[in-house]
């Protein structure tokens, strides 16, 4: 099995424009893809910069002396492209979410397909895991965890049973939460329920709201005039932020006028609504069903 198929290949290339000899950032190299696309657009004065956390990205990276590989979370890509010189990028390509690696390799913990430890760090050296996070939080905070980020309708049952649960042994695998949560986990669409409460648990194990949020504000001060940002999400938490972002340059999608009274937006939108997969691509590779891509560009 491959490490990570890429989704909306051709679609995030012709989002970002590219022009040969520009400056671009895939800050989700994974299997590296959508990189090795992007470089076979560029000529030799062309530049790539790729960031991956997972240290089991660094074994996908190819010798190419236009490649400059950050083993980083992009929350930090402002820096580490000042470190190298780019001040100003031509764009930007972001493929959120879990690669197909973290979710078949059953030990990471990131699917309810296996029984294992819960873990579900991206960033394997950082301390927090789904496992500390249920048997730590107080009540209030797993409740809050699992409301914005799970969008779970019935999270102050699910967090009783999971405290309940606790006391008389610490939540260590995949098995046991599902078995302390069964009472309220719905009948035929257990699938749909449990993918939220590990979707939930994952974001907060990985802060992946605040990165994003840090990436959509960096993003738009290293683009140059005329630099695409090209974002592929997966659920509606991120869809909402990437979408509120380039309409407004704020999470919260609101329009800022200037002083005469004009909108001021710091994007001109390639894509009024997402693209999403065609359905030859949601039948050869399903978990590109819930791919949302939105493009901009800074005016």
């Amino acid at each position: 099995m491959s490490y990570h198929q890429p989704v909306l290949l051709k679609e995030c290339l012709q989002g970002l424009c590219i022009k040969p000899n520009g400056v671009y950032v895939d800050v989700t190299f994974g299997g590296g893809g959508h990189s090795r696309a992007i470089l076979q657009k560029l000529d030799a004065s062309g530049k790539l910069f790729a960031f991956d956390q997972d240290k089991d990205a660094a074994q996908n990276v190819p010798k190419d002396a236009r490649l400059t590989f950050v083993p980083q979370n992009f929350m930090y890509m402002k820096n580490f492209l000042r470190v190298n010189g780019a001040t100003q990028v031509d764009g930007v390509l972001a493929d959120l979410g879990v690669s197909s690696h973290q979710f078949d390799e059953a030990e990471r913990g990131f699917s309810i397909r296996f029984d294992a430890h819960l873990d579900m760090r991206m960033n394997q050296a950082s301390k927090k895991t789904a496992a500390s996070i249920l048997n730590e939080y107080d009540e209030s905070a797993l409740k809050k965890m699992f409301k914005e980020y799970g969008e779970v309708d019935n999270a102050n049952k699910l967090v009783k049973l999971i405290a309940d649960a606790r006391i008389a042994q610490a939540i260590t695998t995949t098995e046991q939460l599902k078995k302390s949560i069964a009472s309220c986990t719905p009948k035929f669409k257990d699938h749909q329920y449990l993918a939220k409460v590990f979707q939930a648990l994952r974001i907060e194990v990985n802060d992946e709201m605040q990165a994003l949020k840090a990436l959509l504000q960096q993003s738009l001060e290293v683009l140059a005039p005329k630099g695409r940002l090209v974002v592929m999400s997966y659920h509606s938490l991120e869809d909402r932020l990437v979408k509120n972002f380039m309409k407004s340059g704020n999470w919260e999608g609101e329009m800022q006028k200037d002083f005469y009274g004009n909108i001021s937006r710091p994007f001109e939108l390639i894509t009024k609504k997402p693209i999403v997969p065609e359905e030859e691509e949601q039948d050869k590779n399903t978990r590109s069903r819930s791919a949302k891509l939105r493009i901009a560009e800074k005016k």
